[in-house]
């Protein structure tokens, strides 16, 4: 499995690499690069009130017209302190980022010393295509650039690390190895800039890289304010490639291709288009779609409409869609829209500000979010509670009808108020004193609403709901909070 570069970089080999030849390493300092110093600190989602430790990365940022240098979103997460810092050390200025796109894994940083980046060549940008011969640029202790070349095998549209935005994906063969720096790393081609590499195999040598027509499109976006981002069609499809289910949706010789689209996004740019679940997308503009969801691509070939509508298409631009809908075939125009992470119910990244919490008598309220859910590990998917996980990956459907967000009991920090439920959590809430709870913006309009002296907390679990004592909680909210040494009890922005 394809791991996150900055970790596997750490076990490559310290060895010559296969084929990498003596004319491959430069004595000189490059022109093009400079080495980025990050300091980062993320929030603990299981005690959110405060952050894990500090610490820091090294990355090789490529310098990019304006003087402004290109690295991958994930180095600048939760960034404490950025720095620039030329490539055989010495001498160094703060840096800050500019725009960030964690979807697309990019981030624009700046500084105000412009006469730092003066003495660089900026890199322009190029496509790269199947078998072009590649080069991945690291950098030595002195300074020296380390080249290691490598073939690029193939082009298709993958996840990137927020897991929530597949896009266009280049994939190269090439035998890296540790270098300092080593968390972003340019992959040029013809002395242009063709990508970055995103993650890194060490045990096959292969290599993903964040491809120049993804970098392209949000730098395009980055010239607007505010940035907008890639846009989203708004739909789940699934293929046709089953004769019996194309004979059950009426599909014939006459219509060879088409993708079933089996949900839509309520409120999204092709539920406003008119697009239904239960049509079949035939044709996106001039565009055929086959039954796999994918379009004949100019420059890659086969390769998956997410392309298509996503990095070849802006927010805003209205795309022509054929469906196929009972018997007849219908011409829809549906304008393209990102969709905010805020608009998730369960919020597929949270970094550069804090989680929400809500801690009462004891009970720590939080909003489920798939940061979180990472909190259990590599393999969260397995390790994180079951119906979360569900929760987060079937949310479009599970979820139509609302809440805005998931309210959880994340766990009991015991006190005289909480005797007895001391071993709940992972419980979901939903109702506090008979209100429903749609995000943790209601819970203190809930507690104004107690009886006969009580709060009274309900869950979708067992137990199904949970008495405290009103006045006791209000009473002891300061003493709980010292004796924890919280910082504060509720955080709700």
């Amino acid at each position: 499995m394809m791991r996150r570069a900055f970790l596997l970089f750490t076990c490559l080999l310290f060895t010559t690499a296969q084929g990498l030849r003596a004319e491959d390493i430069q004595s000189e300092a490059p022109s093009s690069v400079v080495r980025v110093n990050v300091t980062n600190q993320p929030w603990d989602f299981v005690h959110p009130w405060g952050k894990r430790p500090p610490y820091s990365r090294r990355a090789i940022g490529t310098i990019l017209a304006g003087n402004r240098v290109l690295v991958t979103a994930e180095l600048v997460a939760n960034a404490n302190y950025v720095e620039f810092e030329t490539a055989e050390g010495g001498q160094k200025v703060p840096a800050s980022v500019e725009v960030v796109d964690y979807e697309a894994n990019l981030a624009l940083l700046k500084t105000d010393d412009l006469d730092f980046l003066k003495p660089f060549k900026p890199l322009e940008l190029t496509p790269a295509k199947i078998g072009d011969v590649l080069s991945v640029w690291q950098l030595e202790n002195n300074g020296a650039l380390l080249v290691t070349k490598g073939p690029m095998t193939t082009a298709e549209v993958a996840r990137y690390p927020a897991d929530d935005s597949p896009l266009l994906v280049y994939r190269m063969t090439t035998p890296l190895q540790f270098r300092d720096s080593s968390f972003t790393l340019p992959v040029v081609k013809d002395g242009k800039l063709a990508g970055l590499v995103m993650r890194y195999d060490n045990t096959t040598n292969n290599a993903e890289v964040l491809p120049a027509p993804v970098i392209e499109h949000f730098l395009t976006d980055a010239k607007k304010a505010p940035y907008e981002g890639f846009a989203r069609l708004g739909i789940t499809s699934s293929p046709t490639r089953d004769p019996q289910f194309r004979r059950f949706l009426g599909l014939t010789a006459d219509t060879p291709g088409g993708v079933y689209i089996s949900d839509v996004l309520s409120d999204g740019p092709a539920a406003k288009g008119g697009v239904e679940p239960g049509d079949v997308l035939l044709q996106v503009d001039d565009r055929p779609v086959d039954q796999d969801g994918n379009y004949k691509d100019d420059e890659y070939g086969k390769i998956a409409i997410t392309h298509l509508l996503s990095t070849r298409r802006y927010d805003g631009d209205v795309v022509k869609l054929t469906v196929y809908r009972k018997g007849e075939k219908k011409q829809l125009d549906v304008t393209l829209k990102h969709r905010p992470v805020e608009s998730y119910v369960i919020e597929p990244y949270v970094y550069d500000h804090a989680p929400k919490f809500y801690v009462l008598g004891g009970l720590i309220l939080q909003e489920l979010s798939r940061q979180y859910l990472k909190e259990f590990g590599a393999d969260w998917q397995k390790k994180a509670p079951e119906q979360f996980v569900y929760f987060d990956r079937q949310q479009n459907e599970v979820f139509k009808n609302g809440p805005k967000k998931v309210v959880f009991l994340n766990r009991v920090l015991p006190s005289d108020l909480t005797i007895g439920y001391e071993e709940l959590n992972q419980l979901i809430v939903t109702k506090i004193n008979g209100v429903s709870i749609q995000s943790l913006a209601d819970v203190p309009g809930a507690l104004e609403k107690a009886s006969n002296g009580l709060h009274k907390v309900e869950f979708d679990g067992e137990p199904r709901f949970i008495f405290l004592d009103a006045t006791a909680v209000a009473a002891a909210q300061e003493s709980f909070r010292q004796k924890y040494r919280l910082p504060a009890l509720q955080r709700l922005d």
